[in-house]
């Protein structure tokens, strides 16, 4: 790990591009450019509270909130993961050709998607603000979940990218994991209105700790489960272990599958 940090300092020149990059090119050639970042998450709010609000007749109050809470953290978790996936196989022909930590690749998409959630956040200060709820002390605790976010998303990345490497069929299947777990975590619904049984799922899902933690602090304007908190960022600090092990394991023989 004294190996990595120090390959990360050596080469943070070239991180620090990769990162101003990756945020640029995610909306280049856009006519709307980074406004896409608020208008991609506002539509999507507005879609599902007319679905589950005025058609499904959701009880939520303030359920455009609610949902935003929910939402804008989930698609900073979703599009990360999708996107570290094939950055691997998006660069084979520089990886062939050029020596630097390939740890690089994900954790430039990781922290250029972490850039976009900051940017769409306003979103929701806006509707805590404009929706009469407003802000509290309790936004003190925005940076800890931030961080347990980031790190969770950093592990997966190396498990994820590395893997996609050897299996192609992983872009299939990333697509349909991250819709099962979409709907296995509190986004557009209240976790108190899923039955006993079932509540283990919500409890198995690290989403459901980190969505709940924004939650709080924005909509229900409370001291976040701190237990809660730190134990998701020792599982992420885990998973980053983990992720990373796995990452350095397979990175031997990138050239050759590449």
């Amino acid at each position: 790990m004294v190996k990595f940090f120090k390959s990360l300092y050596n080469y943070r020149e070239l991180l620090k591009t990769n990162i101003k990059k990756e945020v640029r090119g995610k909306y280049k050639n856009s006519f709307l450019g980074v406004l896409w970042s608020f208008l991609n998450p506002l539509l999507q709010i507005m879609v599902y509270a007319i679905i589950f609000q005025l058609i499904l007749k959701n009880p939520q109050e303030n359920y455009s909130i609610f949902i935003c809470c929910g939402l804008i953290p989930w698609t900073f978790f979703a599009s990360a993961i999708t996107r570290s996936a094939f950055t691997m196989v998006e660069n084979g022909n520089i990886l062939k050709k050029v020596y630097f930590p390939r740890e690089i690749l994900p954790i430039s998409i990781v922290t250029s998607e972490t850039v976009n959630f900051l940017i769409s956040s306003i979103i929701i200060l806006g509707f805590v603000i404009f929706g009469g709820i407003g802000i509290t002390k309790y936004i003190i605790f925005y940076p800890l979940i931030l961080l347990a976010q980031y790190l969770l998303l950093i592990g997966i990345s190396f498990i994820v990218s590395s893997i996609s490497v050897y299996v192609r069929d992983l872009q299939h299947l990333i697509g349909v994991i991250l819709q099962l777990l979409f709907y296995a975590a509190p986004i557009v619904y209240s976790p108190e209105t899923i039955p006993v049984d079932f509540q283990w799922i919500l409890k198995f899902n690290p989403m459901t700790y980190i969505i709940n933690g924004y939650r709080d602090i924005f909509y229900y304007q409370q001291t976040p489960d701190i237990m809660a908190l730190i134990n998701i960022i020792a599982i992420s600090i885990i998973i980053c272990f983990i992720g990373y092990m796995i990452f350095n394991k397979l990175q031997k023989g990138f050239a050759e599958q590449l």
